[in-house]
Formats: structure tokens, sequence, C-alpha cells
């Protein structure tokens, strides 16, 4: 099998990078998320081997200790990246720019991806709307960098199933006049309404992993971006694999936009288009992304906080994926309320905002499918 034939020769002086990884935030412990700084300095030792100068790569960092960088970087801070976007990148001489973004992400009630910066907090979620940024860059406010790839590695989770408090405040970019002359391939890792799932023991976000190591394999074309359309396949085929292995729920997405054509591609399944996920497999796979499901002793005690007389007719097994259907379908079937005292249960022992948010909105589709309505 060949490889991807080589792009021409382009001058790596001409490439420009923001690479941004977010591990540790003001918002304390509870968002921890080791991995994006990790997987930013490789994505910046990938550019930096592809010849581009240092100088023209700005990173962006907020490592979780005790994670020490071995290159120099700058804070990851609403106000810094946000002139990044507005006042530096903008004036940069240059053809192509990467932008490289690992962190938490949500999905506002307009369908904007909010990243979140270092220093949000759950009373001030700081985050850049994603969707601005590439609007303005699509504009005659950035004269120059033409031809862009966008890499971003976050969740997707809605934000009405995170409970937030106070609806996300408006945060957009400033936006020039648009026009036709960039050339924009987006890349995301979750795909609506989903999280992307991330390896805390080796430190890596699996979209992440996978599109590094894909990048690697296709160096000899960088630091030109690579053919989208030859690259995105090869993503989604190893994140297939990583659903089925039950390792994620997550489905990537792209998003072309160019003079010629402006469109998303749709994944190719033989056969037709992938069947979704029943309302009861999506449930199953969010109960079991939390790690404590695993822990037959942390199973029962989850399912001992509730209601005696729900627990006393519910299947059990000891196989943890047989027991969490077994749990679910049995509250399903018989007190679909009680779908929310698991929820609780749950996120009680563990409230991690990435898998809070997925639970949430598998744990609501699977009580509407019941023919109930309920809200949280």
């Amino acid at each position: 099998m060949t490889g991807p034939t080589p792009a021409p020769a382009m001058d790596p002086a001409r490439v420009h990078a923001l690479v941004v990884g977010v591990e540790t935030y003001d918002a304390g412990p509870g968002w921890d998320l080791p991995g994006p700084a990790r997987d930013a300095v490789r994505f910046h030792r990938l550019l930096r081997a592809a010849g581009v100068p240092d100088a023209n790569i700005r990173l962006h960092l907020a490592p979780l200790p005790p994670y020490v960088p071995e290159v120099p970087y700058a804070p990851a801070d609403h106000a810094t990246l946000r002139r990044q976007f507005v006042r530096e990148l903008p004036t940069a001489r240059g053809d192509v720019l990467w932008v490289w973004w690992g962190g938490h992400g949500v999905l506002d009630r307009a369908g904007h991806l909010r990243l979140f910066c270092a220093d949000a907090t759950t009373e001030d979620k700081l985050g850049i709307d994603l969707d601005s940024a590439l609007e303005r860059y699509a504009g005659d406010a950035v004269p120059g960098l033409a031809d862009q790839l966008w890499l971003v590695d976050a969740c997707e989770t809605f934000e009405e199933a995170l409970a937030f408090r106070e609806p996300l405040p408006p945060d957009a970019l400033p936006v020039g006049r648009r026009g036709t002359a960039h050339r924009q391939t987006v890349l995301r890792a979750a795909g609506r309404g989903r999280t992307a799932a991330n390896d805390p023991v080796r430190a890596t976000g699996l979209f992440s992993d996978v599109l590094l190591a894909l990048l690697a394999d296709r160096a000899a074309v960088l630091p030109a971006p690579p053919d989208p359309e030859e690259l995105f396949p090869a993503v989604r085929a190893r994140i297939a694999a990583l659903r089925e292995a039950g390792r994620t729920l997550q489905y990537p997405e792209i998003r072309l936009q160019s003079p010629e054509r402006t469109e998303v591609l749709v994944p190719a399944v033989p056969g037709g288009r992938e069947r979704p996920a029943t309302p009861l497999l999506r449930a199953v796979d969010a109960l079991l992304a939390y790690p404590l499901m695993s822990d037959p002793a942390e199973r029962q005690t989850v399912v001992a906080a509730l209601d005696p007389g729900v627990t006393g007719i519910l299947p059990r097994h000891s196989k943890a994926r047989t027991d969490a259907a077994g749990i679910l379908g049995g509250l399903l079937r018989r007190r679909p309320q009680a779908l929310w005292d698991l929820f609780d249960a749950v996120v009680t022992v563990d409230d991690d905002p990435d898998r809070k948010g997925e639970l949430a909105e598998a744990i609501r589709e699977l009580a509407d499918s019941a023919g109930r309505s309920h809200t949280r």
C-alpha cells in the first residue's frame, strides 16, 4: 500500500500555528483533565520537525502537575487566548494556519462550541466561541492564512445537560466582512451532544492520540495540511474501532469550507447509514463510562442508594455490562422516574462534568423512550 502523495514543497516559514492544551482549570480539581497539554506538546513537536519556526508556533498550556512541559509556553487564560485570536494571529504573514485545541468544551444553546479556558470557574465559564472564531478567520479580519486546518478535541455535551445555574453568556469574537478567499477544514472529536473520551492513565485524548499518530505517518506532507478527505476516513475508522471496544461514544465530524464547496462529510458506512444507538444502548455505554461501574462493590453502593422497593425487583449479574443493562432495563420497565435516582447516586460518587453530561442526556433519552417526559 502506498502512502499519501507528497504535497508540493511549502515554505515552513509561511506556516503558523496556535496550539492550546488545557489540563487544569480555576474551577478546581473536579475539572482536571490529564492529557491535553501533553498532546499539544506532541503536536508542537511534529510541526517543529517539519521545519516550522518556533516563533511561528504559539503554544498555550495549562499543564496538570506533576507534568512539566519540556518546551517554553504561554498561559491559556481567556484574555491571553482572546488576544491571540483577535489581535496577534490575524497579523501573521503566511499562507497556512494550524489550530490545535484540547480541553473541556460544551455545545451552547445556540449550537456553538464553547472551548473553556484555564481561568474558567463554575461561576464564570470563560471560553472561546469556536464558531465565531471560524467566522472571523473566514473574512477580511484575517487577510492572510488562507489555508486553515482546525483540530479540536473537546466534548460537545449540550449545555442544558450540565444543569448550569445560568446560561452561558454571549462571548463572540468580532467578525469582519465575509469573503470566499479562505479554505477551512475543521475536524472535531466528539460529535453533537457527545463527550470526547480521555485516557487518564496514558494522559492523552483518544481522538488526539489517533490524530497525532496519523499525522506522524504523513510527516512527508507536513507542514502543509494533509488531504482532509484522505485523513478523515482514517480517523473515523480508528475511532470506530474504539467505539466497538467500548472505549468511547464519540463520532468525529469534519467540515470543509472553501470557495468551491461547503459541507459536512457524512460517515460512509457499507450498506447505508450507520444505525444510531438505541436509547438503552446509549445509556448502558454512558453508565459504563464511569470507572466505578467496573467494580462490583462500588456498583452495589450505587444500587443500594436507590429505593429498596425498586432494587428488590432488579435483575443483577456479576458482569458489569450485563448488570448495567439489567439495572437500566428494569428501572425503565417498572419505574422510569427512578432512572433519575440512579443518575443522582452515580454523580454523587463521581461528578466528572463530561461523564455527567452524557449520562444526563442518555437517561433523558431513555426515559422519554418510555413515553414519559422527564426534565432536570
